[in-house]
């Protein structure tokens, strides 16, 4: 399974993608910083609004984000060191061996994987690393997963197939690289009731929902969400696991 085509879930949120979405952790660039071969250029692919872009610029001396969605990258958090461009995964404007990282975080299940390795192929230098990172298995805590399980089965129906590689913590998405052992991380977020609904929102299942059938999906769940949740105001520790499949490129 690959996809042929760029498949545009998010141009219609873009704000709420950049208002709702977690930001990674720290330890996360600074490791990839430490087995990048450089720290001149990363080249951060399928940027969003820039949440991996930014915490990037604090240890490469460039950053060249690019999304293909144009409202993604009008709602890119701006920084000095990054550069965001509208452009396909799979047509990189990089320059050859150009590149110290290529960084796709939570978005390589979308892309032609063919056409976007052998980009990445191009636009690494010799040696350059690879790191393609997502996050699942949202949790808040015991009073609120069992309804957060109730909608994840809900919403099933309504994922593409690429979410599969999702679920699984991409360790069966196509890679055609030696795999460098990678660390584990976790990405977490505090958030209150209005933050985590705002969060279950942007998922592309949840908008197609809303595109097929003409309602909001949590809608159904607000009351359940609500009395697991207690003061709509508390605010509750929100956390994924995060997998990465880390390779470097070329000798």
């Amino acid at each position: 399974m690959t996809p042929a085509a760029f498949k545009d879930h998010f141009s219609g949120h873009a704000a709420d993608y950049r208002a709702f979405r977690p930001p990674y952790p720290p330890e996360l660039f600074a490791f990839l910083a430490r087995v990048a071969p450089g720290r001149e250029l990363a080249w951060d692919c399928g940027t969003g609004s820039g949440q991996a872009a930014v915490p990037l610029a604090e240890h490469f001396s460039r950053v060249f984000a690019t999304d293909a969605s144009t409202e993604q990258v009008k709602n890119a958090d701006p920084h000095p060191k990054v550069e965001y461009a509208v452009a396909p995964a799979e047509k990189c404007p990089l320059p050859d061996a150009s590149a110290d990282l290529v960084l796709v975080a939570q978005a390589l299940h979308w892309f032609d994987h063919d056409r976007f390795y052998a980009e990445v192929r191009r636009v690494c230098k010799p040696g350059g690393v690879i790191a393609a990172t997502c996050y699942y298995a949202p949790s808040v805590g015991p009073e609120v997963d069992p309804v957060l399980r109730e909608w994840e089965d809900f919403i099933r129906p309504y994922w593409t197939p690429e979410r599969v590689w999702v679920d699984d913590g991409y360790r069966s998405i196509p890679f055609p690289f030696p795999d460098l052992d990678a660390p584990r991380f976790e990405v977490s977020a505090p958030v209150a009731l209005a933050g985590f609904v705002g969060y279950l929102g942007t998922w592309s299942a949840s908008k197609r929902y809303l595109k097929q059938r003409g309602a909001d999906p949590l809608e159904r769940f607000a009351e359940e969400f609500a009395a697991a949740w207690g003061s709509p105001s508390a605010v509750r520790p929100l956390r994924w696991e995060l997998a990465m499949r880390l390779a470097r490129v070329g000798a």
